[in-house]
């Protein structure tokens, strides 16, 4: 180390030293000083406040006093009419002096002669003896008496004053005080921030406080330091073990003693401020002294701070920062080089960027065409499978040997499996797509809780598992049909991978949210899993694909109606103790609830003329080969003008008519209904069966008070809705015939 450097720091020291010690001393002069000056003016404060409030009341009780005094002057004459007048007077009073609840009239021997009261009837005569009286007996001897405080129905505190009879007067007027001005009074009282003041009575009871329940609780303050003190400002501990400086005050009339109190710390905050100052100044002092020895350092570690400030925004990702060095030394052309740097690196970020942009924007077209061809391919493959499950509906209605009827529940089975995911697809290809719009409402959740347990209670209990919802009163706005689906997924998936124990579905309120919570006891999911379970065909466990065991897209359409709706959908597991999925809702407003619907008549009519329209042969055999066994006569069609010739043959209006939406040359199931009843002149009960599941067609057939049933429709649905057509129709011509 050199010795100019040396002296360097030795004189910066010696300086900064003793500029600081001189600063420090001087703080600690001034602060003595400060805090000698700063208690006595906070004592003769206190002091002043605790006299003006014990003035104030005391004036205040003493008004009273003078009032009651003045209302109990001698009256010229005697008996009921003299008592009449007095009450007359006692009733000015109470509505002139609203502290006064209750005033009574004493004769010379304590009894009772008249009692005017607020709250009570006002009584002549009663005479109640109160000879016995504190007061009274005070009052007849000529001083003025304050009762001990006491308590109304636990609330508020009130004290019996007597004042005695004026000369050439035989009465003693008590008179019941609501000490609540008092503590109003008290409230009004500013001691600083934090202080406040309170009043005792002459044992140290308390009688009126900031903090009411100290008063309804009959606190005793008299073992207090400032209530023995009574005299100037002191340092005590207040109630609460707090360090205070309080003040006390005395009231002559009924002899109590106002306190006012602050705490220490407030009370000496100018002394603190001084301190901090001083602090203040000895770091200014510390930072001027060392200002010397960093002007020399400064010139080197500037150029390298700048360095190293560039690096950090570098390793931040922030490539357009530069750093500036003006040396004209080696430590500049550093700087260069390093700013040569980062211009190449932001070039290649830029690039980049460029090449993530266009493949991700490659990966959602190729999504939208992912989603159109499932759209498409759905609707295709819906036709086929409409007509295969209608005609393994035909076979299950004939006699056939226990081998085939094996052979046709293995091929419905398919069916089903194979429909069940037609409509898992689509969901995904229509979410995808954006092609979904949830319609919120407000609706209770206890008839979704309803449906779980309908629907999942027969499935559990065959696996031997315990199954129970929880039922709540709860209302949530969300699509009602949207959050059905998420929570029948999470609670299908239960069911199925869980081997023993139970499943519990229920919910909990959290604040403006509900939490709609199923719990089953399962083999959990590994915690490096639980997010991967959302996307398509992924199962945990089933290698085999195994279709008992589900597709694997039940929580994908899970998290994607959970994102559609804004809900949020969480998990937790452990692995062999089972799962929780929670699904937040927010709340919604009660309001009339939903009438549950009724049961549906299934019987069809033999002989019941049914024109089905069906451009598709293979569909439109299978539905007249269903439609002839459930005993209906059957008018197939590939057209409307085609079921129309065929009708002519029959002589008679059909009974219900059957289309399906898309026909050929572009027409509709739509137009097809509205042309035969045009045709005919009359409203014929009808419905519409599709491959397309798109939500456009859905209002379209909605437009048109058309059912519309989707590919593959399943025998028992439309064996339902058929029968409801046909019930309706009969009910509106008999009430036609009646009319």
């Amino acid at each position: 180390m050199s010795a100019a450097r040396s002296l360097y720091r030795k004189y910066t020291v010696l300086i900064g030293g003793l500029v600081i010690g001189a600063l420090f001393l001087a703080g600690l002069v001034q602060a003595y000083f400060s805090y000698r000056d700063s208690r006595a003016a906070v004592s003769e404060l206190m002091q002043e406040k605790a006299l003006v409030a014990a003035t104030r009341i005391d004036d205040y009780v003493k008004g009273i006093v003078e009032q009651i005094a003045w209302v109990t002057l001698p009256m010229r004459d005697l008996g009921e009419r003299a008592l009449l007048q007095r009450r007359f007077e006692y009733r000015n009073l109470l509505r002139q002096v609203p502290a006064v609840m209750d005033i009574r009239q004493l004769d010379r021997l304590g009894g009772e002669e008249l009692l005017v009261s607020r709250t009570e009837l006002d009584v002549i005569a009663a005479g109640t003896d109160h000879s016995d009286d504190a007061g009274f007996v005070a009052a007849r001897a000529g001083a003025l008496h304050f009762s001990p405080v006491y308590f109304r129905k636990g609330t508020e505190p009130y004290t019996r004053v007597a004042v005695p009879a004026r000369r050439g007067a035989e009465t003693v007027a008590l008179a019941d005080i609501n000490l609540k001005f008092v503590w109003e009074s008290v409230l009004r009282i500013e001691v600083g921030r934090t202080g406040y003041a309170y009043v005792v009575d002459g044992t140290g009871r308390l009688i009126a406080h900031p903090d009411l329940k100290l008063v309804l609780q009959n606190s005793d303050f008299s073992q207090l330091a400032q209530i023995r003190a009574r005299s100037n400002a002191v340092l005590a501990q207040s109630h609460a073990g707090t360090n205070v400086i309080a003040a006390s005050a005395p009231m002559a009339a009924p002899g109590w003693t106002v306190v006012v109190e602050q705490p220490i710390a407030e009370a000496y905050a100018p002394v603190y401020a001084s301190l901090t100052r001083l602090g203040i100044v000895a770091v200014l002092s510390l930072v001027l002294a060392a200002l010397g020895a960093l002007v020399i350092a400064r010139r080197i570690a500037a150029p390298v701070k700048a360095l190293e400030t560039g690096a950090m925004q570098l390793a931040a990702g922030r490539l357009d920062h530069r750093v500036r060095v003006e040396t004209g030394d080696e430590l500049e052309m550093l700087a260069a080089q390093f700013n040569a740097m980062a211009t190449s690196l932001g070039q290649s970020h830029e690039e980049l960027e460029q090449k993530i942009e266009e493949r991700t924007r490659e990966l959602a077209l190729a999504n939208q065409a992912k989603s159109r061809f499932l759209a498409a391919a759905s609707h295709d493959l819906r036709q086929p499978m409409h007509a295969l499950g209608l005609f393994v509906a035909q076979l299950r209605g004939k006699p056939l040997l226990a081998e085939q009827r094996r052979l046709v529940e293995r091929i419905d089975a398919s069916v089903s499996a194979i429909g069940t995911l037609l409509d898992s697809l689509l969901d995904i290809s229509r979410l995808d797509a954006g092609a979904v719009s949830p319609e919120s409402a407000d609706f209770p959740v206890q008839s979704l809780l309803s449906r779980m347990e309908d629907e999942f209670m027969q499935s559990a209990r065959q696996k031997g598992l315990r199954f129970r919802v929880v039922p709540s009163r709860a209302w949530v706005n969300s699509d009602p049909l949207l959050l059905e689906r998420i929570v029948a997924n999470i609670v299908s998936n239960a069911v199925r991978y869980t081997r023993c124990g139970g499943i519990i579905v229920g919910c909990r309120r959290h604040g403006v949210t509900l939490c709609i919570v199923v719990c089953d006891t399962g083999r959990g999911i590994p915690a490096g899993e639980q997010q991967r379970i959302f996307a398509e065909f992924y199962q945990l466990a089933n290698p085999e694909h195994d279709r008992s065991q589900g597709l694997g897209l039940g929580l994908a359409i899970v998290d994607r109606l959970a994102r559609l709706l804004g809900h949020h959908v969480e998990v937790r597991s452990k692995e062999g103790r089972g799962s929780m999925f929670i699904v937040t809702v927010p709340r919604g407003t009660p309001g009339a609830a939903t009438q549950p619907a009724r049961a549906v008549e299934t019987g069809i009519p033999r002989g019941t003329l049914v024109a089905l329209i069906d451009d598709d042969a293979l569909a439109r055999d299978g539905m007249r080969g269903l439609l002839s066994d459930w005993g209906c006569d059957v008018v197939a069609a590939a057209s409307a003008a085609e079921a129309v010739h065929g009708l002519a043959a029959r002589n008679r209006l059909p009974d219900l008519v059957v289309s399906d939406y898309r026909l050929r040359d572009g027409s509709t199931g739509i137009h097809a209904i509205g042309q035969l009843r045009t045709t005919y002149s009359a409203d014929l009960p009808a419905f519409l069966i599709s491959g397309d599941t798109s939500s456009g067609v859905l209002r379209e057939a909605e437009t048109e008070g058309l059912h519309l049933l989707t590919k593959p429709v399943a025998p028992l649905k439309m064996r339902a809705l058929l029968s409801q057509l046909l019930k309706a129709r009969r009910a509106g011509a008999q009430v036609h015939a009646v009319s």
